[in-house]
């Protein structure tokens, strides 16, 4: 039950309109002779010609490894896509420079990380990152930076931070009531995702942003 929540209404950061539209496109230009890498995969599966990576196996992994030294010759792959995982990675700034690595010239780079999310450790939960710092993260892996969008709006932000709040209340009083709690509110908060598409635009739509893609390129 408990997964089943999570799933629908917790962990929803694939299934964002903006998310699929831009994976849809990217994937879209893989042809014959392209190569396509996904890190940190997990449970994914995008594309059949996608090589899904993770430090863990699983029914979808097709090649164990580290971002921090992927095991893959330089200029490889057409298109490189991660998706919050570098909030797991010790050194993010390293990982995001092996993939810029391992990307052949023209290449894109998809990167997709956190804003407001709670701590989850899964091993370790180390970082969050803001619309400037996910341009300088790509910026600084040598690729041109092309784009910085939300992939989570706040109304994914405002959704995180009640439930999280409301389900920790409940854990003070009630320490094993955490999990059921916030499964109950992610339940009767989730409307507030809706309001992303609307508050993904204007001048303040990088408050309480919950995450962002980044589209970077490597020109040389």
């Amino acid at each position: 039950m408990q997964d089943w929540v999570s799933r629908n209404f917790w962990s929803t950061y694939h299934d964002s309109a903006v998310v699929r539209r831009e994976l849809a496109a990217l994937l879209a230009t893989i042809g014959d002779g392209h190569q396509v890498l996904n890190i940190g995969s997990g449970e994914s599966d995008l594309h059949s010609g996608v090589i899904n990576l993770d430090v863990d196996p699983s029914g979808h992994t097709d090649c164990v490894g580290d971002a921090l030294s992927l095991p893959f010759e330089d200029s490889t792959f057409h298109l490189v896509l991660s998706q919050e995982t570098m909030e797991h990675v010790l050194d993010p700034f390293q990982a995001v420079r092996e993939m810029g690595r391992v990307l052949n010239t023209d290449g894109v780079l998809y990167l997709q990380v956190p804003f407001v999310l709670g701590y989850h450790p899964d091993p370790e939960d180390y970082w969050r990152f803001t619309h400037s710092g996910l341009r300088r993260l790509i910026e600084q892996a040598g690729l041109r930076c092309e784009r910085v969008e939300p992939s989570l709006a706040a109304g994914t932000g405002a959704n995180r931070i009640l439930v999280e709040f409301l389900a920790g209340v409940a854990a003070r009083l009630v320490p094993q009531t955490y999990r059921p709690v916030k499964g109950v509110v992610a339940i009767l908060f989730y409307p507030l995702k809706w309001l992303d598409g609307w508050l993904s635009v204007g001048s303040e739509r990088d408050r309480i942003a919950g995450g962002y893609f980044g589209i970077g390129r490597k020109t040389a």
